[in-house]
């Protein structure tokens, strides 16, 4: 099918880059994939991932010629390279956060939409069945208007990524873009998604624990909605958002009370539930388990499926750039 897509830069080989580079291997055997890292690969990885090649510079990069890339390195590094490559017209996903701050992403914007090529924020969480469904059931009329909305994400660190010491990793440090605002933005992302612009917040964000990082650990979060048409409702919406990466029980939940009942999606065993006004329990309507993987397929799929049928992707980078935009906001108002 991708006939367009001959050749794929993936920018950046930490423990997304190598997801992406296997996904693209899976399902698209065909095409030869470039990997672009600061230091050279070991001929193990280069055998291992199958790659085509492994380049240290931006310009052997580039004269590979490819029609995509992914960029999956730190988020403080993204912008310069992305810009870089938009300016030779390379379709850019770009991993989320799209960077660590707003500074420089209008640029990138621009220069994506003056060389034609198409920028994708990979929220991939937008291709998950039950938030779909937690969508599509909040745009249908049996749950009333809605009244009031509580999200929550939480896991610990340090068992997050078990291979690696989370001291080193990207979510720890400052300097490479970590931080649960950065990195658990995908909950800013499907809120602003299902609920619509945010017109304004309140936060307190702060180190509660004793882990070893120069980051925030835990952010308490206020959103208020502009008015959103697509939604019934009475009067403006606030949702509140709480995030840490110090909790042992892992959590992520979105509870949207209702006129008549209470609807709750859960992204850890992929279930949508109702709790009808009068009811007297929790009535699952939706459960559908997918593998790891499947959101970053579908994200890869839809992202070439893009570039070859020249359509706009469901997250934009002017998404991503919204993200970031609530992400400052969020730390003004917790300075403030």
């Amino acid at each position: 099918m991708h006939h367009f897509v001959k050749t794929v830069l993936v920018v950046g080989l930490g423990s997304i880059g190598r997801r992406h580079v296997g996904i693209i291997k899976n399902l698209f055997p065909e095409i030869n994939i470039v990997v672009l890292r600061h230091k050279q690969c070991d001929k193990n990885d280069i055998d291992k991932l199958g790659l085509y090649k492994c380049v240290t510079s931006i310009d052997e990069a580039v004269a590979t010629n490819p029609q995509a890339a992914i960029i999956a390195n730190p988020a403080p590094m993204h912008i310069e390279v992305a810009k870089k490559l938009a300016k030779k017209g390379i379709n850019l996903l770009i991993e989320k956060p799209i960077s660590d701050s707003p500074k420089g992403i209008q640029g990138l914007i621009d220069t994506c939409s003056q060389n034609n090529c198409i920028l994708m924020a990979a929220y991939n969480l937008r291709f998950l069945p039950s938030l779909i469904e937690f969508k599509t059931q909040l745009q249908a009329n049996k749950i009333g208007n809605i009244y009031s909305i509580r999200s929550e994400i939480g896991q610990y660190l340090p068992s997050w990524r078990p291979e690696s010491d989370y001291k080193n990793g990207v979510s720890a440090n400052k300097h490479l873009g970590g931080g649960v605002l950065l990195e658990l933005s995908h909950e800013i992302d499907y809120l602003r998604w299902i609920f619509g612009p945010i017109d304004w917040v309140k936060s307190h964000i702060s180190k509660q624990s004793d882990l070893d990082v120069d980051v925030e650990d835990t952010a308490h979060i206020i959103f208020g909605f502009k008015n959103n048409s697509t939604l019934k409702r009475t009067h403006n919406l606030v949702a509140q958002l709480n995030m840490d990466f110090i909790r042992h029980d892992s959590i992520r939940k979105c509870i949207v009370i209702c006129e008549n009942g209470t609807l709750q999606w859960d992204g850890i065993t992929n279930t949508v539930s109702f709790y009808p006004k009068d009811g007297k329990k929790w009535e699952v309507i939706f459960s559908e388990r997918v593998e790891r993987n499947y959101t970053y397929r579908e994200e890869i799929k839809h992202f070439f499926n893009c570039i070859e049928s020249s359509k706009a992707p469901l997250v934009s980078g002017v998404d991503g750039a919204n993200v970031l935009r609530i992400i400052n906001a969020i730390r003004e108002s917790g300075t403030t």
